[in-house]
């Protein structure tokens, strides 16, 4: 059967070679004859065939329909066979040699066939018997070629006998004898030579054909357009037909199709916004349902998780519930909505009965019988109103039922308008196509800013909607309108604010940002769920850290506790606007000045990777573990470009409160590793790495300017380090009026009092006494400044000096450490490198970034002294190598061990900001 369909194939093919050389070779003719006696044959044989298998019967039952249908067009041809087999056979021998016997003139022709012949395949019955009559005839025929010039006949022989040599192939010659006509010549005629009539070869009009082509097109757009255009006047309601019903009817049946199979989503939804139009002349009553079956289209078009909706379409959904919310937000007229009940489920299942009625009765009839349609439609029950016993269509009697069920209605009834679906969830969904169109359009393009100016028309609909909300006392629904309408102002600095209003020529601003936040958050504290509320908190601390209120954002951090429950949220986007908050809340520290803080805030975040903790890009390394599912979600969970924080700038707050804090403690180790503790072991790494750098060019990252900046102030030149740091162009990006001067200035004052702790606790041992003057001339402070500074030293046991009052002079004093010291010292740096292992291998472990479940996320929900949920103070004393154990509780203070000149306390434990002025040394690495 495989080999049949092959050949059938092949024959298809060369249909033009075959119309070209005069029809079908001779050899296929024989093989179709053949092979359809021999299927005829086979089935005849009824025995035979039971024996067969059933696949081998049904293939047998196939290729005779098969053989049939292909045969049809070869028919006349296979007849012709059938008639005069020999004659038609491939050899011709017998045939050739029976003509020369009997008429004398035909000898060369036959010498010529017999030519033939002996080229091709010959017959078995006259091959053998004729061998030696066919080399003397092959010798005459050379001879008649020799002298062909003197007589025409002979002449015309040697034409024949030279194109029948040129076709020596038995495929070429046999295309040849059927081009001449095998089923309708016979004998002398069949071997004349003919004129051959050479076609010429049409040039093809590209450019016509191309030409028709698109008018053919063209034409059978316009009659696609006129089928549409005609059944959308047949499904068009006239005007001054329609009724409330009949739109809720029709809403109904378009409804219905909605999610079958060949149902076009787009022609649904035109259907639907025709008829919201339609809708908006009977009220609010008729018209909200429709709007909210179009809203509910419009999210339909999306088919998978990873398409948004485009920006007309999101448009278009956003102006219909602005509709909705101009009817809702009017309080005068008190409309509102509910759900639907099961009467409502009811009366719409009856309308769609009524609308299959009819169906239903031509179905029935057409199964009855020929004449059973007519019947049906005639015999249709008639409708008689029981008012006034008049006869009524079905859309009169639906109009009918439904003016009387409003008629019993109360007045809050009829000003409560039943839908489908939710309002609230729309609006979130809209939130949601929003934020899904920001991460995928590119952020360097026009579209992008195009479309952040929606964002204002959604907070105006969030607005609204929580207007509406509050009025009808569903709180719950009102505290998700008003977290989203958080989540869409936290970010914003109010000078932001500001040249977004003056560049959209608006007059009236956002107001008081602060005031309207808080009073956002405050709402949902009172109604809003457990995530709400820990979002809304979160973005209120956010919004308090960027505005450089930094205690008010401390105290909302500390108050709420949320470094405990944020590990056990098992929300990966709660998280990650945690880490958002605690990045701000350290850039918020760092403005202002305090360092240690700013530390502590970064330290955790910026040690691992930053753009996946922050959610600002998704790693795509060789050799990650992320299946296809979980780079999709991750990819999904991306903040919008934005929003995004500077990563320059994250880097630059980190490494420079880094290097204030290491710097001192470096030079303060000299030579012997004493005091080698490690407060960030990160500023520490691309320290020695770049220590180890045989050749260290010009700076050209942030990295590399504080890393350069460090190297200086090392070495006393703070002038060099302050330039370095003051000329990152990462500062123009700090929000706010002068901000980039204020943090120059900043940087500045701090410099100087690093540098001058840094020369003293690095030369100290040098000197016996050092002139207050020439410190404030060094270093460019004023006396009182540098006064402050050391006598902070001295109280720390940071400088193992005194001062000297009416000389102004700083009188150093060498005390060499006992032995006993030392070997408690040794202890506690044994202790500190035990900690240190057992926290790195903690480390790999639990892993020291991402988003890990449990209470030891980040530290942990540590009891004593846990600071920001990240580290204890408690765990930074005792890996100072100088200080006590935690605290007891709240109010416990921990003790500190005195040692090496130095005093080592315990931090205040409990929920604690920063370390109160009483207990200002609870580590080495917080003297300053």
């Amino acid at each position: 059967m495989d080999e049949f369909d092959l050949l059938t194939k092949a024959m298809i093919k060369s249909t033009k070679v075959f119309d070209a050389n005069g029809g079908i070779p001779r050899f296929l003719v024989r093989m179709l004859v053949v092979l359809e006696d021999h299927v005829s044959k086979s089935l005849a044989d009824k025995a035979s065939f039971k024996k067969l298998k059933p696949a081998q019967g049904r293939a047998l039952n196939r290729m005779k329909l098969n053989l049939k249908k292909f045969c049809e067009k070869y028919r006349g041809i296979m007849e012709e066979y059938r008639k005069n087999p020999v004659v038609s056979s491939e050899s011709g021998g017998s045939s050739s040699s029976s003509s020369s016997s009997s008429e004398s003139e035909e000898e060369n022709d036959s010498d010529g066939s017999s030519s033939s012949s002996s080229s091709s395949s010959g017959s078995s019955s006259s091959s053998s018997a004729s061998s030696g009559e066919k080399k003397k005839k092959k010798a005459k025929a050379d001879d008649s070629d020799s002298d062909s010039d003197s007589d025409s006949d002979s002449g015309s022989d040697s034409d024949d006998s030279s194109d029948w040599a040129d076709s020596s192939d038995s495929d070429s010659s046999d295309s040849e004898s059927e081009a001449g006509g095998a089923g309708e010549l016979k004998g002398r005629a069949r071997w004349l030579k003919r004129t051959t009539v050479v076609k010429e070869k049409v040039e093809k009009d590209k450019v016509g054909r191309s030409e028709e082509r698109k008018r053919a097109k063209e034409e059978a757009a316009r009659l696609k357009a006129e089928q549409e255009a005609q059944k959308a006047e047949e499904g068009e309601l006239k005007e001054e037909d329609l009724t409330p019903s009949l739109i809720q009817k029709k809403t109904l049946e378009i409804v219905s199709s909605r999610g079958r199979k060949g149902t076009d989503a787009k022609a649904l939804l035109g259907q639907l916004e025709a008829l919201s139009k339609l809708a908006t002349r009977f009220g609010p009553r008729v018209e909200i349902p429709v709007l909210m079956h179009v809203i509910t289209a419009q999210f339909d078009m999306q088919r998978t998780i990873d398409d948004y909706m485009d920006t007309p379409t999101w448009r278009s959904c956003a102006g219909y519930l602005e509709r909705a919310g101009s009817i809702l937000g009017d309080e005068e007229k008190g409309w509102k909505i509910g759900a639907m009940t099961a009467e409502d489920d009811e009366l719409a299942s009856d309308m769609m009965m009524a609308t299959m009625g009819k169906a239903g009765k031509m179905k029935s009839g057409i199964i009855s019988g020929a004449g059973g349609a007519m019947a049906a439609m005639s015999t249709e029950e008639k409708l008689i109103n029981p008012n006034t016993g008049e006869v009524e269509t079905e859309d009169e009697r639906m109009e009918r039922l439904r003016l009387e069920k409003e008629a019993k209605m109360s007045e809050d009834e009829l000003k409560t308008i039943r839908v489908p679906g939710s309002l609230s969830l729309f609006l979130s969904r809209l939130d949601e196509e929003y934020n899904k169109s920001l991460q995928r359009i590119s952020p360097h393009s026009m579209d992008y800013v195009v479309r952040l100016q929606d964002e204002a028309k959604l907070r105006e609909l969030l607005g609204t909607y929580q207007k509406y909300y509050e009025r009808v006392d569903s709180a719950s629904d009102a505290a998700m309108l008003a977290e989203l309408r958080v989540e869409h102002m936290y970010y914003r600095h109010d000078s932001i604010v500001k040249a977004v209003a003056e560049a959209q020529d608006t007059s009236a601003t956002d107001g008081d940002t602060a005031k309207e936040m808080t009073d956002l958050c405050t709402y949902i504290y009172q109604h809003g769920t457990d995530r709400q509320k820990t979002r809304a908190m979160l973005c209120h601390i956010y919004h308090h850290a960027l505005h450089d209120r930094f205690l008010e954002a401390r105290d909302l951090l500390l108050m709420s506790h949320l470094q405990e429950t944020i590990p056990i949220a098992g929300d990966i986007a709660t998280m990650i606007l945690f880490n958002r908050t605690m990045v701000t809340l350290g850039l918020a520290a760092f403005r202002l000045g305090n360092i240690w803080d700013s530390h502590q805030c970064l330290s955790d975040i910026c040690s691992g990777r930053v753009r996946e903790l922050l959610a600002q890009g998704v790693s795509t390394g060789r050799f990650s573990d992320k299946s296809p599912e979980q780079e999709k979600a991750e990819k999904r969970r991306q903040i919008p470009y934005h929003q995004h924080i500077n990563l320059d700038l994250l880097e630059a707050c980190h490494l420079i409160s880094a290097m204030f804090l290491e710097v001192p403690n470096m030079a303060s180790a000299g030579d012997n590793d004493r005091r080698g503790r490690v407060l960030s072991r990160t500023f520490r790494k691309y320290h020695d790495m770049y220590d180890r750098q045989v050749f260290t060019g010009p700076p050209e990252q942030t990295r590399d300017f504080v890393m350069t900046a460090t190297k200086s102030l090392l070495k006393g030149d703070w002038k060099k380090c302050a330039d370095l740091l003051k000329s990152l162009e990462c500062w123009d990006l700090v929000p706010g009026d002068n901000g980039a001067e204020e943090i120059k200035k900043m940087l500045g004052e701090k410099i100087k009092q690093t540098g001058l702790r840094t020369y003293l606790l690095a030369f100290s041992a040098q000197y016996d006494s050092l002139s207050l003057s020439q410190l404030c001339e060094m270093f460019d402070m004023t006396k009182n400044e540098v006064h402050a500074i050391v006598s902070k030293m001295m109280i720390n046991h940071d400088l193992i000096a005194s001062w000297d009052q009416p000389t102004e002079t700083i009188v150093m004093r060498n005390v060499e450490p006992s032995a006993l010291q030392l070997l408690a010292l040794q202890f506690a740096e044994k202790a500190t490198s035990l900690v240190d292992a057992n926290e790195r291998l903690l480390d790999a472990k639990t892993g020291n970034y991402g988003y890990k479940d449990g209470d030891n996320w980040r530290g942990g929900n540590n009891q004593g002294g846990n600071r920001f949920g990240f580290r204890s103070f408690e765990k930074q004393g005792a890996r100072s190598g100088r200080g006590g154990a935690g605290g007891r509780g709240n109010k416990g203070r921990g003790g500190g061990g005195r040692g090496g000149g130095g005093r080592g306390g315990g931090g205040r434990g409990g929920r604690r900001f920063a370390p109160s002025r009483k207990n200002n040394n609870n580590s080495k690495g917080n003297r300053w």
